[in-house]
C-alpha cells in the first residue's frame, strides 16, 4: 500500500527532559508524539498506575445513577440489564451483572437479537420486560439514542438508566439518568472510555456508596478485552486499565476467560492487545453475530469449568465459521466495484449475513482506503411495510461517518454510531439517492486517500540498542492511539533478499546505509515487497534483488525496533512498516 509519509514536529526539549525522566531522548519525542506535552504527563505515560485513574464520581451521573440503584435495591425492585450484543456490550452486562448480583440485587439481563432486533434496545423489549414484572432498566452500551423505548419505559413505568458511550444524538432520551462521556458538560477528565468502562465506574461508585467498595482492580479482565476490542484509544486511563488488564488475563482467575484462552490456543501464552482483538474478542463477537450474545455472557460469568470447556469451544467453531463465511462475503463485493472508484463506497450485497457487514466494510475500508457501506437484506422482513436493506459503516481518519449519515438521516429508518463506524437501516429505494448525495461534495482531499505513516523520529538503525528497545516496549500496551514507534532511515541500499517460513512468508532484507553499516529487516509480506520493486523499478532489479546481485536500488524505509527473545538470548529486531524508492 502506499503512504502519506509524513514526521511528528511537535517541540520539547527532549535531551533535558531525557534526563530528568531517566530516559533515552528517543523514548521523550515518541511520548511527546503521543500528545503528552508536560513532563508530569510524561513521567504518569512512563510510571503511571491504577492510582493514577481519575475518581469514578467525575463522570457525570454516576452519583445520581448510584443513589436511584441503591434505593432500588433495598426494596428489593426487580432490576434487568439490556446490552449490546458486541465484545463491549457482553463485557458491561458481566460487570454489571456480577457487581449488582454482590450487591444484593434481584437481577436478570436481556440482549437484543442482532437480526431480529438490531441495535440497541427496542419496543419489544421494553414491552417485554413490563411483562415480567421489572421496575428498572440499565442499559450498558446502547441507549443513548434510542428515544421510543425510552419513552414507553416511562409510560410503562419502568425506571430508565442510560450508561453508553456513543454519540448522543439530538435529542436526548427521557430517563432518571444519563450516564455518557459524550453529553455535554461532562467533567471526567478523559471521554474516549467504551462501555464497560462507563459500567464500571457506575458500579465503583454504587458499590462505595452501600459500604461495600470493590477493589481497584475488579473486573480489569473484562475492561481490558472491552476497550481494544471496541478500537478505544490507548491512551489516558484506557492505557492503564489495558496495560494492568493484559496482565490479570494472563493469570486470569475467571473460568470463562481460561477457557476462551485454552480453547483459542493462547494457554502458556503472555496475552497481548493483538490477542484481545484478533482472538479472544472475534470469538466472543462470534455468538453475537452467528449465535446469541447471552451465550458468551453465561460463558465470562460460569463458575463451572466443564461447562465453560465446552461452551468455549463451541464459540472457536462459530469463529472458525465466521470466517469462512466472512472471506466469501468480501470476494462478493469487490466483485462488484466499478472503476472509478466513489470517493464513499456504498454497496448491497445480497445473501450477505447481516452479522458480517462491518467486517466487511473494514476489509473493503482498510483495502481501498475509503469510507465503505456495507447493506444486505434485512432478514426480518414482516417488521416493514417496504422493501429494507441493513448495515454497517467504517470509515477513515478525517471523515466523520455519524455526522455525513445524519446529515443525510431523512433516508434512513434509524441509524447510530461513531465518527468511525455505524450502522443503519435505510429503505432500498432510497439507496441510490442515499449513495448520489453521500457522495456529493465528500470534502475529501486527494491526500486523504492514502493512510498516513507517521514517523516519530528519523533514526538510523545504527543508533538502537537494547536499553532503547527496552525503555520503547515500556510505552506499550499498543494500539489505536498509541500505535507502535515507527522510526526511518533514508537511502539503503537493497543488498538482497531471502525468503523463509514454513508458508514461504517471512523475508529478510539485507540493507546497508550511507555510513556502511548493514542490518536485516524482517517482514511478512514478501509478495507485497516484491510487486512494489517491480512498479517502483523493473522485474530485473527484482530478480537481482532475489538473487543477492548488486541492483543499485536505494530505499527509504520506515520501520519499527523490538526484542526478539529466542533461547534464551534476547537481541534487537529490524520491523518492516513501510518503503519507498529513495530520492537520497
Amino acid at each position: 500500500m502506499e503512504y502519506d509519509w509524513r514526521i511528528y514536529n511537535k517541540k520539547a526539549d527532549f535531551k533535558a527532559m531525557g534526563e530528568r525522566l531517566g530516559v533515552d531522548p528517543v523514548v521523550v519525542r515518541v511520548i511527546r508524539n503521543r500528545d503528552v506535552e508536560d513532563e508530569r504527563g510524561m513521567e504518569r505515560f512512563l510510571y503511571g498506575g491504577e492510582a493514577e485513574l481519575p475518581d469514578p464520581k467525575l463522570l457525570r451521573g454516576t452519583d445520581l445513577g448510584a443513589e436511584i440503584l441503591e434505593k432500588k435495591i433495598r426494596e428489593g425492585k426487580k432490576l434487568r440489564i439490556v446490552s449490546d450484543y458486541d465484545v463491549d456490550g457482553v463485557t458491561s452486562c458481566c460487570i454489571l451483572m456480577d457487581a449488582l448480583t454482590r450487591l444484593g440485587a434481584d437481577v436478570d439481563y436481556d440482549i437484543p437479537d442482532r437480526i431480529q432486533d438490531g441495535y440497541g434496545i427496542n419496543p419489544r423489549i421494553v414491552e417485554k420486560a413490563a411483562r415480567e414484572g421489572v421496575d428498572t432498566i440499565i442499559t450498558c452500551d446502547n441507549g443513548i439514542s434510542a428515544l421510543p423505548s425510552a419513552e414507553l419505559a416511562k409510560e410503562k413505568g419502568i425506571t430508565y438508566l442510560v450508561t453508553d458511550h456513543h454519540e448522543p444524538q439530538e435529542t436526548l432520551p427521557p430517563a432518571a439518568v444519563l450516564i455518557d462521556p459524550h453529553l455535554p458538560g461532562e467533567t471526567t477528565p478523559y471521554v474516549e472510555i467504551c462501555g464497560a468502562v462507563v459500567a464500571w465506574k457506575l458500579v465503583m461508585v454504587l458499590a462505595e456508596r452501600m459500604g461495600k467498595p470493590f477493589a481497584t482492580d475488579e473486573y480489569l479482565d473484562y475492561l481490558a478485552t472491552a476497550t481494544v476490542c471496541d478500537v478505544m484509544p490507548l491512551l489516558e486511563e484506557n492505557r492503564i486499565l489495558v496495560r494492568e488488564g493484559l496482565r490479570k488475563l494472563t493469570e486470569t482467575r475467571n473460568t470463562g476467560f481460561r477457557a476462551l484462552i485454552t480453547a483459542t490456543g493462547l494457554e502458556g501464552k503472555t496475552i497481548s492487545t493483538y490477542h484481545l482483538g484478533f482472538v479472544i474478542g472475534p470469538t466472543i463477537n462470534a455468538m453475537g453475530r452467528l449465535g446469541s450474545a447471552k451465550r458468551a455472557v453465561e460463558l465470562l460469568l460460569t463458575k463451572d469449568e466443564e461447562f465453560a470447556a465446552e461452551r468455549a469451544a463451541e464459540m472457536k467453531e462459530l469463529n472458525d465459521s465466521r470466517k469462512s463465511m466472512t472471506e466469501a462475503g468480501v470476494r462478493r463485493a469487490e466483485e462488484m466495484l466499478k472503476e472509478p472508484l466513489d470517493e464513499v463506497i456504498v454497496l448491497h450485497v445480497p445473501e450477505l449475513h447481516e452479522s458480517l457487514a462491518g467486517i466487511v466494510a473494514g476489509r473493503l475500508k482498510e483495502r481501498y482506503w475509503r469510507p465503505v457501506i456495507i447493506l444486505t437484506d434485512v432478514s426480518e422482513k414482516d417488521k416493514y411495510p417496504v422493501k429494507m436493506y441493513c448495515g454497517s459503516a467504517r470509515s477513515i481518519p478525517g471523515y466523520n461517518i455519524f455526522e455525513k449519515l445524519s446529515g443525510v438521516s431523512e433516508l434512513m429508518d434509524h441509524f447510530g454510531g461513531h465518527p468511525a463506524a455505524a450502522g443503519l437501516t435505510i429503505p432500498a429505494e432510497n439507496l441510490e439517492e442515499f449513495r448520489t448525495r453521500l457522495n456529493r461534495d465528500t470534502g475529501i482531499p486527494p491526500e486523504m486517500f492514502r493512510p498516513r505513516l507517521m514517523i516519530d523520529v528519523p533514526m538510523p538503525m545504527e543508533y538502537a540498542y537494547m536499553r532503547l528497545a527496552e525503555q520503547l516496549a515500556a510505552l506499550g500496551p499498543f494500539g489505536t492511539g498509541n500505535e507502535p514507534p515507527v522510526f526511518a532511515e533514508r537511502g539503503m541500499e537493497v543488498l538482497g533478499m531471502r525468503i523463509f517460513g514454513k508458508n514461504r512468508n517471512v523475508m529478510s532484507l539485507r540493507l546497508k546505509a550511507a555510513s556502511g553499516r548493514i542490518n536485516e529487516v524482517l517482514s511478512f509480506d514478501p509478495e507485497g515487497f516484491q510487486k512494489d520493486i517491480k512498479v517502483w523499478f523493473d522485474d530485473e532489479k527484482c530478480d537481482k534483488i532475489k538473487s543477492g546481485i548488486a541492483s543499485g536500488v536505494r530505499l527509504d524505509v520506515a520501520y519499527q525496533l523490538e526484542i526478539n527473545e529466542y533461547n534464551g538470548t534476547r537481541s534487537l529486531r529490524f520491523m518492516l512498516k513501510a518503503c519507498r524508492p529513495s530520492e537520497a
